[in-house]
């Protein structure tokens, strides 16, 4: 009797050292210990389930062929073995039926068997929900970095300093050396708390107000982008929110840290354990508190993400407003311009026409020239705007020349220079560029310019080759000729 205490006893014992290696990613070692402890102490259910979840966590089509073998011979060898049948059952659910149809048509029998042997066990309602999309193990877990962040959080605001809180982690580890949970604990609290990593503690236990104090500085700037600073690239916003997203790259880098730490401390404590050793733990009666449950979503969790959504909602109606937005202009025509008398174009010349939602009426086109000029003689001044919603003005469209306006004088003359010019009217996107008129000889300058509710032309003698008088000729004939409406 003594003898088979001490033999479940060791297998005890092999079986947590088996699963601890796993934890700590060394299937290979954990497969050899389990394999030499079934040869030499004979079946043992546990000891099977233990090498086959071995063989499952490589991931690999050959060892789920292996784990299936030593599922076959546990049950072999303990044909009644629920926890066996379960596991089982559940590695046939998960196959793909085209891969292997016979371990997949497995599955429905062990399920029947399971069902016969324990018909409402945890066992069996597992290998049921291993057949489903997602299993209800699979919804209910959580990642290792949630777990880590839960418990070195909880254990850093229920302890007086940091300093304590890395002692009492430690202190439980070490009651419990093949605990990974424990040592992860142990491990992250005994990081965090050194000296300068204040920063680091404070964005473990307020991550979700950080981040969204985050969100909102990324959202504000983004909603001053697109009403009051059309200017600032949006490129700003986001380098503020990757900017401000960086400490908790730092912080990811120390946690992942000690999760590999706490996996080798782990992986030699278990190497180091000798059969008989009670799984470490010490002599002196004091155990390690059972850790609670993470759960996979918190109430603090669901307000960050509603109100979250709620401010991505107003900046995504701000923006959608703000595209479909356009200044509201007056045209003002002059009959007459700098002592110069006007002749409207619009039957002869109408540089717009072609332009959507461009109306006749929201337009003028005018020369001006003196009252005593020959009928041949050059006009001082063109002018041609247009009004109208034009909210899907961009860029690109006034200094890539898509035919909108006229782009050069190909033709009509000689173009020795063309530029972006600065800020039309208004803020507007404006080209311009110098050319000699073919007819006439005579040196003339053409700015071309558009935003989302005015488009427009100005052509004007210009001698001087100096590109800021240039524009700035454009720019007062613009403001001349549009003014904000008064709406």
């Amino acid at each position: 009797m003594n003898d088979n205490n001490d033999n479940n006893d060791n297998n005890d014992n092999v079986r947590g050292r088996v699963d601890a290696l796993v934890a700590a990613g060394r299937p290979a070692e954990a497969r050899a210990i389990a394999r030499t402890a079934l040869d030499t102490d004979g079946p043992d259910a546990g000891l099977f389930l233990a090498l086959a979840r071995a063989h499952l966590a490589e991931d690999d089509d050959d060892h789920d062929d292996d784990a299936e073998r030593v599922f076959r011979e546990g049950l072999d060898a303990c044909p009644d073995d629920i926890s066996l049948l379960a596991g089982y059952a559940e590695l046939c659910a998960r196959t793909d039926a085209m891969d292997r149809p016979g371990r997949h048509a497995r599955g429905p029998v062990l399920l029947a068997r399971l069902r016969e042997l324990a018909p409402h066990s945890p066992e069996l309602l597992r290998a049921q929900a291993a057949g489903s999309s997602v299993s209800t193990s699979a919804k209910d877990s959580v990642s290792a970095r949630r777990v880590q962040s839960f418990d070195a959080a909880r254990v850093f605001a229920e302890a007086p300093t940091p300093q304590a809180a890395a002692a009492q982690a430690a202190q439980w580890a070490a009651e419990a050396p093949r605990d990974l949970r424990l040592a992860v604990l142990a491990e992250t609290t005994g990081a965090l708390a050194a000296a300068g990593r204040t920063w680091s503690r404070l964005l473990l236990r307020r991550g979700l107000e950080y981040r969204f104090a985050v969100v909102v500085v990324v959202a504000v700037l983004i909603v001053l982008r697109i009403t009051v600073l059309p200017g600032v690239p949006f490129g700003v916003a986001t380098g503020v929110g990757l900017l401000l997203g960086l400490p908790f790259l730092g912080l990811r880098q120390q946690l992942r840290g000690a999760r590999e730490r706490a996996a080798e401390r782990l992986a030699a404590a278990v190497t180091a354990a000798v059969p008989g050793d009670e799984a470490g733990v010490g002599g002196d009666g004091f155990e390690p508190p059972e850790l609670p449950p993470v759960p996979r979503v918190t109430p603090r969790e669901y307000a960050f993400a509603g109100a979250g959504l709620a401010l991505l909602l107003a900046v995504g109606v701000t923006a959608y407003a703000s595209s479909l937005a356009y200044p509201r202009y007056d045209i003002v025509a002059h009959d007459t311009f700098r002592g110069l008398q006007g002749i409207d174009l619009r039957e002869e010349f109408d540089p717009f026409g072609a332009v959507p939602d461009s109306e006749r009426e929201a337009s003028t086109a005018r020369v001006y020239v003196a009252d005593d000029a020959a009928p041949d003689a050059a006009a001082e001044y063109l002018v041609a705007v247009t009004t109208g919603d034009f909210h899907e003005m961009r860029e690109s469209y006034v200094y890539d020349g898509n035919g909108l306006v006229p782009e050069d004088t190909a033709g009509v003359g000689i173009v020795h220079d063309t530029w972006r010019a600065e800020a039309g009217p208004y803020g507007a996107w404006m080209r311009c560029l110098r050319y000699t008129e073919a007819a006439t000889d005579t040196p003339r300058a053409m700015c071309v310019w558009g935003d989302k509710g005015s488009i427009g032309m100005v052509l004007f003698t210009a001698a001087d080759k100096n590109r800021d008088a240039a524009e700035e000729t454009a720019r007062s004939i613009g403001t001349d000729f549009l003014r904000p409406a008064e709406d």
